[in-house]
């Protein structure tokens, strides 16, 4: 379901309401967490914030209630190549990253980079590409200068 930001950065709480949906003190909870992160943010982290001002919050409750919002279009999830979902919440817009495999590092990414390549693919393919929060892998300037050979040093070619 296509969900418009105004409608959410109004009130999340309320959009689920107007959709016939509970407001239980765990969806509150839950959905608070997201709001307040200032990054993205995993349900185990989740679990830890509500379960300490609720806790008989269950885990369950947690992932059941992150499907409803993903469903819902108020949160977005990626996996920032940690092997697991994070969270944030979708009034934020589109969220793209660059991550260090080395460091970990996570950049925030210009949107506007990947224009042309949405683009492309619906000229070239004829394919509307959804491109929402989009996580790049790669190596930070930090992790390669410290990579790279001191100058006067001989590079081998580990590769035949």
């Amino acid at each position: 379901m296509a969900v418009k930001k105004h409608d959410v950065e109004r009130n999340p709480a309320q959009f689920l309401q107007e959709r016939g949906f509970r407001l239980t003190p765990q969806r509150l909870m839950i959905l608070a967490a997201i709001t307040e992160s200032q990054k993205h943010i995993s349900a185990e982290e989740i679990y830890a914030r509500v379960s300490a001002q609720y806790p008989q919050v269950n885990i369950s409750t947690v992932y059941r209630t992150l499907a409803l919002l993903k469903e819902q279009g108020l949160v977005t999830e990626t996996d920032l190549g940690e092997g697991r979902v994070r969270y944030h919440a979708a009034d934020k817009g589109h969220h793209h990253h660059l991550v260090c495999q080395s460091c970990g590092a996570i950049f925030d990414l210009d949107e506007a980079l990947l224009e042309p390549l949405e683009r492309s693919l619906l000229d070239e393919y004829n394919f509307e590409a959804d491109i929402r929060h989009l996580a790049i892998f790669g190596r930070c300037s930090r992790c390669r200068q410290r990579a790279a050979p001191a100058k006067g040093q001989e590079v081998i070619d580990a590769h035949p």
